[in-house]
């Protein structure tokens, strides 16, 4: 188990808002310095200032994730200031809610870029440099939604799971390199995400709902601990782990009756 972060340095994707910030300052309170990622930079600039405030260094570089190109471009960048990466959290992505087949293909195709295809890329992109120096954390944040198919939120639960399997394999990939790949599975978070995916809170998203800070420190531990995945909140596990024991086709009806305003 890794108890301090000191002298390494996190690179933290969707740094503008929500989790990423939460995550950021988690891992500033951890002793890393950090490199801050996302489209909007204002917003991660005034979380550079807090953050320099408390003693650490902070890079910010706003990108695009959707982009190969600008993914690519990124991590050139690093390479050529001499940054080392030696912990990734790979939060940028965001849900789509309703029915898959009135949903606009520009918007699914957006939210695959950035939940699958950018976390894949920059874990690819930065995985080797870890491995060969033979230390780094990977954390993969996925959600609940993961452990089942889930109607009104079809594409984004199924790109949930592909993170979740994903990270599991490549974690047991890198048994005895010294780099391992965490995936934490939070449920509805006191974010954006609703309002950005277009849907209203319903009462199970209400009572279930956990603080976005407590989701990063428990998502931030476990990574520390070296642990392949977590689900954070007592609840949320026991309803993911719960479906398990489902039927595909009545796990899917029930989470489509939890999701339905």
């Amino acid at each position: 188990m890794i108890s301090s972060l000191h002298g390494r340095t996190a690179l933290v994707t969707g740094a503008s808002s929500g989790l990423g910030i939460e995550f950021a300052r988690e891992l500033a309170r951890r002793g890393a310095d950090l490199v801050l990622v996302a489209r909007s930079e204002p917003p991660m600039q005034a979380l550079a200032r807090e953050l320099r405030e408390a003693g650490r260094t902070v890079h910010v570089r706003p990108a695009d994730l959707s982009d190969a190109a600008a993914r690519e471009a990124l991590a050139t960048g690093l390479a050529a200031d001499r940054i080392a990466v030696d912990v990734l959290v790979n939060n940028a992505g965001f849900g789509v809610f309703g029915a898959f087949a009135d949903t606009p293909w520009e918007r699914l195709e957006s939210m695959l870029a950035v939940d699958v295809l950018a976390l894949t890329h920059l874990t690819r992109l930065l995985l080797p440099a870890m491995r060969e120096r033979g230390f780094g954390r990977v954390l993969q944040v996925a959600s609940t939604g993961a452990f089942q198919p889930t109607p009104y939120y079809a594409a984004y639960a199924a790109a949930k799971s592909y993170v979740l399997e994903f990270s599991y394999a490549v974690d047991a990939e890198l048994r005895g390199t010294g780099v391992r790949c965490t995936v934490v599975s939070p449920g509805v978070t006191a974010t954006q995400f609703l309002d950005v995916s277009g849907q209203k809170a319903t009462w199970y998203q209400r009572l279930t709902r956990m603080q976005a800070p407590a989701v990063a420190r428990e998502g931030v531990a476990a990574m520390l601990r070296g642990r392949s995945g977590v689900i954070t909140g007592w609840v949320n596990a026991l309803m993911a782990q719960g479906t398990r024991f489902m039927p595909r086709r009545l796990a899917a009806r029930v989470a489509g009756q939890l999701m339905r305003n």
